[in-house]
């Protein structure tokens, strides 16, 4: 966090669990000198969607820095998706939507997003059995835009 703090002042959930927040990730890791970058993953990430670029390398095992950074990145969502459950208690099961859950949906899938999950302390068996699914249609927000804008339409 310290990292994102000094580029930013305030650091908010989204700077870290977001599709901009795995890069953020990925160059913490990389500058922090744990992982070396690779210059297939960094010529990908110069020609276009960077967390994009890792997201898929790390998904066919061919950068281990773009690994850690997906696997921290997983748990983290995961681990945000579970307090956001809490908070609302949710126990009939959370969606996740955004572009990158679709994208690295097998990855959701392994039990780094589940561990992470219903890691809370006395209160993880509320989150033992909330089902969690993602959001596969990417047009599912305007539905529900359409949808809500039917309800408040005056006649």
């Amino acid at each position: 966090l310290l990292h994102l703090r000094s580029e930013h002042g305030r650091v908010s959930t989204e700077r870290v669990v977001s599709g901009p927040g795995l890069y953020n990730i990925y160059r913490f890791l990389r500058d922090a000198g744990h992982f070396r970058e690779t210059p297939a993953v960094a010529e990908a990430m110069r020609q276009g969607d960077r967390s994009a670029a890792i997201a898929k390398a790390a998904l066919a095992g061919e950068c281990t820095l773009c690994n850690k950074a997906l696997d921290l990145f997983v748990s983290l969502y995961g681990a945000e998706a579970g307090n956001v459950a809490l908070r609302v208690l949710a126990t009939g099961g959370i969606y996740l939507g955004g572009g990158i859950a679709p994208k690295i949906i097998e990855r959701l899938k392994g039990p780094g997003f589940m561990l992470a999950f219903c890691a809370k302390g006395r209160l993880s068996p509320l989150l033992e059995n909330v089902p969690v699914r993602v959001i596969l249609n990417d047009r599912t927000a305007l539905f529900g835009a359409a949808r809500c804008a039917m309800c408040h339409k005056t006649e």
